[in-house]
């Protein structure tokens, strides 16, 4: 018989914390909510140097609203880059000075989706597109839902006036998805990973609302 050696034990993927010198940086833009700096990078394989345009964002925060039938709460409203009223999670900015993310994420259902949630778990993060952006989303699972009354509502202004909100189930979600339905990228990250962890260890093995986050506490520096 033929022996072989031991096949190397398999790691679970991880990002890898790292970053290159950089020799010169000049802010470009500073608008509302983002600015653009040129960074002057070094790598360190090579000594070349070569320019980075990097959009620094403040983050945000999602969230996934399961309600006890299994149905996902989803939000429309106008999207003036892209010319679309897409179907959206519940989610915004981290524009609030020293609120915690799971904080702005209850602030933010509320806000769209005029509801408050008992149970919160953490689902997944995201850098929406790394090589142009620091921008980090946390996306929260919320369970225990519950409706608010009309006087305790909260009045959109621009875009949020028109907004418009939805119970969907998570298989009709994701299926959506899948069919190239709905496009906003939080969302259908946020509908696969619920639907993972529905299907496989369950939610209540999803972290904790304070698990730690480097990329978010990174995100727009």
């Amino acid at each position: 018989m033929t022996s072989h050696p031991a096949e190397p034990p398999v790691s679970a993927p991880r990002d890898e914390p790292l970053s290159w010198p950089v020799t010169e940086t000049r802010t470009r833009f500073e608008g509302h909510v983002i600015a653009v700096r040129s960074d002057t990078v070094r790598s360190p394989v090579d000594g070349s140097e070569f320019v980075r345009d990097v959009v620094v964002h403040p983050g945000a925060v999602a969230v996934v609203a399961v309600d006890d039938a299994g149905r996902v709460l989803v939000v429309r409203q106008y999207r003036h880059p892209v010319g679309l009223r897409p179907v959206e999670l519940p989610a915004g900015l981290r524009d609030v000075a020293g609120e915690p993310p799971h904080e702005s994420a209850a602030r933010e259902l509320y806000e769209e989706g005029h509801v408050r949630a008992a149970d919160w778990r953490v689902l997944i993060d995201l850098l929406t597109s790394p090589g142009m952006t620091d921008e980090a989303i946390r996306v929260f699972l919320a369970r225990g839902v519950e409706a608010l009354p009309d006087d305790e509502r909260f009045d959109g202004v621009a875009e949020e006036a028109d907004l418009g909100v939805e119970w969907v189930p998570l298989d009709d979600l994701v299926a959506a998805v899948l069919a190239g339905e709905v496009q906003n990228a939080t969302l259908c990250a946020g509908a696969l990973a619920a639907m993972a962890a529905r299907d496989g260890a369950g939610y209540d093995a999803l972290r904790p609302v304070d698990a730690p986050w480097p990329s978010g506490d990174r995100s727009g520096g």
